[in-house]
Order: C-alpha cells, then sequence, then structure tokens
C-alpha cells in the first residue's frame, strides 16, 4: 500500500507539472510553448516577459499554495473530527475569515505592502474566532463531535457571518466593493510576486509542522477514549492542530478569497487512492488541492473567450456536486 501511495504521489506532480505548463500558455494573449520556453530562459519579446513572469507565474503558484493550504486544512480537519465531510468553507472557517477580511478592506487599502502584510492574521484571527465558535457549540462531553451536529453547527455560523459581511459590502466605495465582490466568489486576484511572498512563509512552515503530526492525526482516527489510553494527551494536541488547521485556511483564504469544497475534495481523493494514513494522505491532499487550483483558474481563464469565470465558481461546479455525493453516501 506504501509503494502504491508514492506512485500516486509521483503521478500527482507530473500533473501538476503538466497543468502548470499549460496554465502558461493560457490566457487572452496564447503564448507558444516554445515562447514560453524562449521567455523561461532569457529570450522573449518585453510583452512575453511581462505576461509571463508578472502576471501568468505568480497567479499559478498563489494557486499551488492556495490548494494545497486548503486541503491541507481539510485534511487535518477531517483527521481531528473523523468526519470525511469536514472542509474550512463548509464549516464556516472560511467565512470567519471573510468578516475580518472585510473589516480590513473597510478601513485599509490591500494594495500598500504593511496592509498586505497584515491580511492574512486578519483572516487567521477571523478563522480562528469562527472555529472555536463551531467548536463550543458542537462539542458534547458525552458524544464529542458528532458530524451532522458540526455541519449543521458550520453551515449556521457561515450564513450568519456572511450575511454580516454582506451588510457591510454595502457601505463600501465602489472601487472597494468590486474587490470584495472578486474576493467573495473565489478568485486568485493577487497576479504579482508580493503576493506570493506573503503567503509562502505560512505555507512553508505550517506545512511541515501538519506532515510532522502525521502520527498523532493517525492516532484521533481510532477514536478519543483509545487515543488517551495510548497517552496522548488529547486536548493539548487537538488545540495545536486546530490552530495550524485554522491558520493554513485563513491565510490561504486571504490571498485565494472564499473558495469551498477543496478542503473536502482534496483529501477525499486523496485517501482513495494513497490510503489513510496521513504520512501520506497530507502530501496527497495538498497535490490534490493544488492542481485542483491550477486546473480550476486554468478553465476559468479559456471557457469564454475574452473573459475570466472566478476559480471559486469553477470549483464550486465541480465540488457541489460531489459534496451531495459524500452526504447521501454517508447517510446510507
Amino acid at each position: 500500500m506504501r509503494n502504491r501511495g508514492f506512485s500516486w504521489l509521483v503521478v500527482l506532480s507530473v500533473l501538476i507539472v503538466m497543468a502548470f505548463v499549460i496554465s502558461m500558455n493560457s490566457g487572452s494573449i496564447h503564448l507558444s510553448l516554445l515562447d514560453v520556453g524562449k521567455t523561461l530562459f532569457g529570450g522573449g519579446t518585453a510583452k512575453q516577459h511581462l505576461i509571463l513572469f508578472h502576471f501568468r507565474l505568480p497567479r499559478i503558484m498563489l494557486s499551488i499554495l492556495v490548494g494545497a493550504g486548503l486541503a491541507v486544512s481539510g485534511c487535518m480537519l477531517q483527521g481531528l473530527t473523523r468526519n470525511a465531510l469536514a472542509d474550512p468553507g463548509i464549516l464556516g472557517i472560511n467565512a470567519g475569515a471573510g468578516f475580518m477580511v472585510m473589516i480590513f478592506i473597510s478601513f485599509l487599502s490591500a494594495s500598500a505592502l504593511t496592509p498586505l502584510l497584515l491580511l492574512p492574521l486578519m483572516a487567521i484571527a477571523g478563522a480562528a474566532f469562527a472555529a472555536v465558535l463551531i467548536y463550543l457549540l458542537a462539542y458534547r462531553r458525552e458524544q464529542g463531535l458528532l458530524p451532522t451536529r458540526l455541519i449543521l453547527t458550520g453551515v449556521a455560523i457561515a450564513a450568519g457571518l456572511s450575511s454580516a459581511t454582506l451588510v457591510m459590502s454595502l457601505r463600501l466605495k465602489p472601487e472597494k466593493y468590486q474587490f470584495v465582490a472578486t474576493w467573495f466568489v473565489g478568485n486568485i486576484w493577487g497576479t504579482n510576486w508580493t503576493f506570493v511572498a506573503v503567503l509562502l512563509p505560512w505555507i512553508v512552515i505550517l506545512l511541515p509542522y501538519a506532515l510532522y503530526k502525521a502520527k498523532v492525526l493517525d492516532v484521533f482516527q481510532l477514536g478519543e477514549q483509545t487515543a488517551k489510553s495510548l497517552g496522548l494527551d488529547v486536548n493539548r494536541e487537538r488545540i495545536k492542530l486546530l490552530a495550524a488547521a485554522v491558520a493554513l485556511s485563513g491565510a490561504s483564504v486571504a490571498i485565494g478569497g472564499g473558495i469551498v469544497f477543496v478542503g473536502m475534495i482534496g483529501p477525499h481523493l486523496a485517501r482513495q487512492l494513497v490510503g489513510p494514513r496521513h504520512r501520506l494522505l497530507l502530501p496527497g491532499s495538498a497535490l490534490i488541492g493544488a492542481l485542483l487550483l491550477i486546473a480550476a483558474d486554468t478553465i476559468g481563464r479559456l471557457v469564454i473567450p475574452n473573459m475570466e469565470i472566478p476559480t471559486g465558481i469553477v470549483v464550486a461546479v465541480i465540488g457541489a456536486p460531489y459534496f451531495l455525493y459524500l452526504l447521501a453516501k454517508a447517510k446510507a
């Protein structure tokens, strides 16, 4: 099973490279594979250099980082709750991040460097608030976190926070409202390397930490009582892992917008391919999340000529039927 899992990780990595190349050639201005190769190695025209290095490459890198961050966050939440339907977007964590982003945008400009560096911190604070609120409302000492109660509580919190965010958006100036509207539907809106630099440290630090805690997540799959009998400090480890998952989700949402379902689809597909052990499941989820978001972003630029469909809408079109399938399967 482990050899099969490693093989799938290699296959997913190759698919990401292929998607990377296709995405570099896709857009309203077509660049052939030869043009891309020349530009990458110092040739090409000034226009081709501008398109590739200042627009497409940063956007592709952000798609990889945001997709990996959301998928690993979802994988950790599923491991902690033992709920295959757990997803930062469905549970309302992304809505909490969005609420704080709205407050941030209302008072500051997201284009300046100092506010931009604060954007992930604000989103993480909002995501943490939503996560704590959902946990307090859904947890029962005798029963723990039941999947149905967790989902319903998350949906209710997400609806409330999204409504508050929408009301606040009505008071924004037109230019800020346009930004918020784009953010709401989920879009890779930061098309420069500054946004990559802002998000990259969170991914570089938290993804290895999640992998470091892979065995702890495996123990959580045995149930809370069994984990305690094995000597695991359940409450302490749960708080650590929940904080890491919330930070990953918040930082990713701050840059990628309100993208849902990636945190659910990535881990679920990875579990089918590489198995339930988190040593392989976490990197598998990261690769599938990155591949899904690159593909969605590329499709959004190709479906309608000279018009771009936001990435979040493309992901939702794929993810909503899949979520209903998983929900029906869970009830069965």
